[in-house]
């Protein structure tokens, strides 16, 4: 009579072992695809922060200690007084009640405790699936690198944080803030791209070489878009010219407006004429790399799903142009400045994936 040993299972070589079974696959999709949302909500979160004035309410950063709010009197008397003592409450908020001041820290702690969801959400399934096998090597060290800009994105956002507590500021630095949304953003893409990819082919499609170049060359200008709605947030750009197509009557204001400051270098990311003209005009550049390469894809690749998707990526753009003119016309209330934000995280998303399909085919 004989005894069976049960062992559990060991990674392969060097810790990584690719498990090809579409069921594999699908579950880190999944659990890629749920990242990635919870990106979007991050995203969406911290917009609502900025919105509400509520980014400077926690004036300390502290990544473990930091995930449990006040819970006695005494601890929010604490919270409050270091509010009081930056340049915020003293030039925006004097006289804030204690209750203002809880509304404003509830947005600033949640958008902290959503990244440590994500950080928990992103390292622990990520060491079962390598423990189980179902991550190559190839998609691991991707899975790294996002973990590593997980982390850099942590920093940068205390950095900008830290901006807006010097004296004499009431907000953080603009460019802080479009690079704190940029590297979110470029986060988001990663995990897009990584699971668009799985299951497929490396080899690629039969698509013509301009298409996949087309379609590629779209992601970095979506990117580009955001960050500078990301200036246009930070320097409160959209409160000025809440006028389309004309801005102060005319389409482009004059070069005296426009480089006003200097050096002239500094109204690309300080002057609020200047970075809302750039953002127009990459969106009139969106638009229309959009429409034609929709169009291409309808005629060099005829009843192919990237003409759909190109499609699918048009129409996200045409909305997400009618919300950032309603957002301005309206001078950004709340809930137009959050669907602006989300729509861009969906038209990045789409962008993301459809260079990624394209240049790739389903395995055999």
């Amino acid at each position: 009579m004989t005894t069976a040993v049960l062992t559990p299972r060991a990674p392969a070589a060097a810790g990584f072992r690719a498990e090809a079974a579409p069921r594999a696959h699908r579950a880190v999709k999944i659990w890629l695809y749920t990242l990635a949302a919870l990106v979007v909500a991050m995203a969406a979160v911290g917009g609502a922060t900025r919105l509400t004035g509520s980014g400077l309410s926690i004036t300390e950063w502290k990544p473990v200690t930091g995930a449990i709010p006040p819970l006695s009197a005494e601890a929010w008397a604490q919270e409050f007084a270091k509010y009081r003592a930056t340049p915020q409450y003293q030039l925006l908020n004097e006289g804030m009640s204690l209750s203002d001041f809880q509304f404003i820290y509830a947005w600033e702690w949640g958008h902290r405790l959503l990244g440590r969801v994500i950080g928990f959400a992103f390292f622990v399934p990520f060491l079962w699936f390598w423990w189980r096998g179902r991550i190559d090597r190839r998609l691991a060290l991707g899975l790294l690198g996002l973990g590593l800009l997980g982390g850099l994105q942590g920093a940068v956002g205390w950095i900008m944080v830290a901006s807006g507590l010097q004296p004499g500021m009431t907000a953080v630095a603009p460019v802080k803030l479009a690079i704190h949304l940029t590297l979110a953003s470029a986060i988001y893409a990663g995990l897009i791209w990584l699971a668009a990819g799985l299951g497929r082919d490396r080899a690629g499609g039969a698509l013509p070489a301009r298409l996949k170049t087309a379609a590629l060359a779209l992601v970095p200008l979506v990117l580009l878009q955001i960050a500078l709605g990301g200036l246009v947030a930070g320097s409160k750009a959209g409160l000025t010219y809440n006028t389309w197509p004309l801005m102060d009557g005319a389409v482009i204001p004059p070069a005296s407006t426009l480089f006003a400051g200097t050096p002239w270098i500094e109204n690309f990311f300080d002057n609020v004429a200047l970075v809302q003209l750039n953002h127009r005009l990459v969106a009139y550049a969106l638009l229309a790399a959009a429409l034609l390469h929709w169009l291409d894809a309808r005629r060099a690749a005829p009843g192919d799903r990237a003409g759909r998707r190109a499609a699918g990526i048009l129409g996200l753009v045409v909305v997400q142009a009618l919300v950032g003119i309603t957002t301005l016309l309206l001078a950004v209330p709340l809930w137009a400045g959050l669907l602006h934000q989300v729509t861009a995280m969906l038209v990045l998303g789409m962008a993301v994936a459809h260079a990624r399909l394209s240049r790739t085919a389903p395995a055999a």
